[in-house]
């Protein structure tokens, strides 16, 4: 009688593992799908971007680009671009203003109320840079408008930040 009982055991693992098995396939098939972007949707490859120029502990990172019809304002634009990301990841200050009227007026017993609301937020960005440097540069030539693509990305040690912060 034991060994009727280990054989129904052993087969019951058997198709426990069998059906564990499968639906890991299938789990691995819907992950798969959802990688796929939506329809109508292209994915767009940007150069000087991507994981490796992702920040992490030891590294602030940040990239962008610049379009000129010179070749160094590009490469300029696309610079001071990726300094504004970065100093705007590492502090940005929001202020808001908001303004809120309200008007009334009364003529021949009746009144009328007009109302206004008005609202601006600004960031403010005052982080110095200092340390630097530049990781990656691609520069492309648009054939449509003859006009230069530079983009460019950028790191700064997070020591060379902390010591200029101490300063």
């Amino acid at each position: 009688m034991r060994t009727f009982t280990s054989k129904a055991a052993s087969y019951a693992f058997m198709a426990l593992m069998l059906v564990g098995g499968l639906s890991a396939c299938k789990s691995k098939k819907k992950a798969a799908e959802a990688a796929k972007p939506p329809s109508g949707e292209t994915e767009v490859k940007v150069l000087c971007s991507g994981p490796e120029f992702f920040t992490d502990e030891k590294n602030f990172r940040a990239n962008n680009l610049g379009e000129s019809m010179d070749q160094a304002t590009a490469k300029k634009k696309a610079l001071s671009n990726a300094r504004a990301d970065m100093a705007s990841a590492i502090n940005t200050q929001v202020k808001a203003v908001i303004d809120n009227y309200v008007n009334s007026r009364e003529m021949n017993n009746k009144e009328e109320v007009a109302e206004r609301y008005e609202s601006l937020a600004r960031e403010v960005v005052d982080q110095k840079l200092t340390g630097t440097r530049t990781i990656c540069e691609k520069m492309m030539k648009v054939e449509a408008s003859g006009n230069y693509k530079c983009y460019v990305a950028i790191e700064l040690s997070a020591q060379d930040l902390l010591a200029a912060y101490n300063e």
